[in-house]
């Protein structure tokens, strides 16, 4: 590997700066997380660096997007959180460690956007605040794959002064993500749905490598408008226009909805119908992907050796339009293949489907997953080889 892993750190005696991602879901009246999925998937990567016999894990994250500090975005509910799981006493810091750190196995920073350097555009107040943290330890680990993308203080640049290492839960996301796009087992069928336009790259990538790519949500009427159909008051997405690149525009292996469920508005409890795709009229939006569609698909990956979807079908947080994603979520699961799942929406539809141990992988960052799925690098990757090629004295 091109970059330095846990497994191969001596962090006796050492201060680790973690960065985790306990971005979690909270209730904006008490702070009370809603789902800590996040803090138990870096639960191995901090019991490792105990069993090394680390001097202090010091733990950083980000929550939310604050714009006055508001007290529910603060990190002590993780950090009580995090305590309950492991059973190991977590000592919250109110600030950065600016006035020195408790003298505590654990200790958990507070919440990284309180200080707008953290993701700030200008590259000198980002540097100035990496370096800052950098203070605190000895040795930095980046287990927080859904930051993966992005040039955050806490993700990047503080690796330009510690030596750094990757986490177990990253280490994971990043060989399962790869070895399905460098030598996939074939057939390979890539799900790929949701609102935004922005997976267009993905697809392209895709077209190089998959079999079959199933189209659903917004985005496969955009698609079908593309092509002439009529899609009523379809809500999709026109950031980018109404044109395909040559390489997606008719191209066979894009297999896109013959039927949708219909409603009258965009609601639980609308009048709702199933039509074909060329016969939705106005004052009618598709939220969903119809039991024709379904059938077709699940007929193509009974055959896949390897799937790989991001983006749910219709609108999943709506019972009543969330067959397609249900459906094709537990065909799936009872199939011998490679199943992993992009982050976001998609990974909740999972979650919520309780589906998530049966897939091979269900991804914790959406962002970082589709920039992968785009045949793109992920810089905080590219920091931790840069890192590990040219170590920090």
């Amino acid at each position: 590997m091109d970059f330095k892993t846990i497994k191969d750190g001596d962090f006796k005696g050492k201060r680790v700066l973690l960065r985790v991602d306990f971005d979690t879901p909270v209730n904006k009246e008490t702070g009370e997380i809603k789902d800590d999925s996040r803090i138990r998937i870096s639960i191995p990567t901090i019991k490792t660096l105990l069993e090394k016999e680390a001097k202090q894990l010091i733990l950083i994250w980000k929550l939310g997007r604050p714009k006055n500090k508001e007290s529910y975005l603060k990190t002590n509910k993780g950090a009580e959180r995090l305590q309950e799981l492991i059973g190991e006493n977590v000592v919250k810091v109110d600030g950065w460690g600016e006035n020195g750190l408790p003298d505590a196995r654990i200790v958990a920073l507070e919440n990284l956007r309180f200080d707008e350097r953290e993701d700030s555009k200008d590259d000198e107040l980002k540097d100035a605040r990496a370096k800052e943290l950098a203070k605190l330890g000895d040795a930095y680990v980046f287990d927080a794959f859904s930051m993966a993308h992005r040039n955050d203080a806490s993700v990047v640049p503080i690796q330009k002064y510690l030596s750094s290492y990757m986490g177990l839960s990253v280490q994971k996301e990043i060989e399962t993500i790869e070895a399905a796009m460098e030598n996939p087992k074939k057939p390979f069928v890539s799900i790929i749905g949701g609102l935004k336009a922005d997976k267009m790259d993905a697809i392209q990538n895709m077209l190089k490598k998959a079999n079959y790519i199933l189209m659903g949500g917004a985005l496969a009427f955009l698609f079908l408008k593309i092509k002439g159909n009529e899609v009523g008051d379809t809500k999709i997405d026109t950031e980018y226009g109404y044109s395909l690149p040559e390489d997606v525009k008719d191209n066979k292996k894009i297999m896109l909805p013959v039927d949708a469920v219909i409603a009258d508005k965009f609601d639980n409890n609308a009048n709702t119908g199933i039509v074909d795709v060329d016969s939705i009229e106005k004052g009618w939006m598709a939220l969903d992907i119809g039991p024709e569609t379904i059938s077709n698909y699940k007929k193509i990956l009974r055959k896949a050796k390897t799937i790989v979807w991001n983006g749910p079908m219709g609108v999943f947080e709506m019972e009543t339009f969330s067959k397609g994603t249900k459906e094709l979520a537990e065909f799936i699961a009872e199939l011998d293949a490679t199943t992993i799942i992009g982050g976001g929406d998609t990974a909740s539809a999972i979650e919520s489907s309780g589906l998530a141990d049966r897939m091979s992988l269900v991804s914790s960052g959406g962002g970082a997953s589709l920039t992968l799925l785009e045949g793109k690098k992920l810089v905080a990757i590219e920091a931790l080889k840069e890192n590990a090629k040219n170590p920090v004295k």
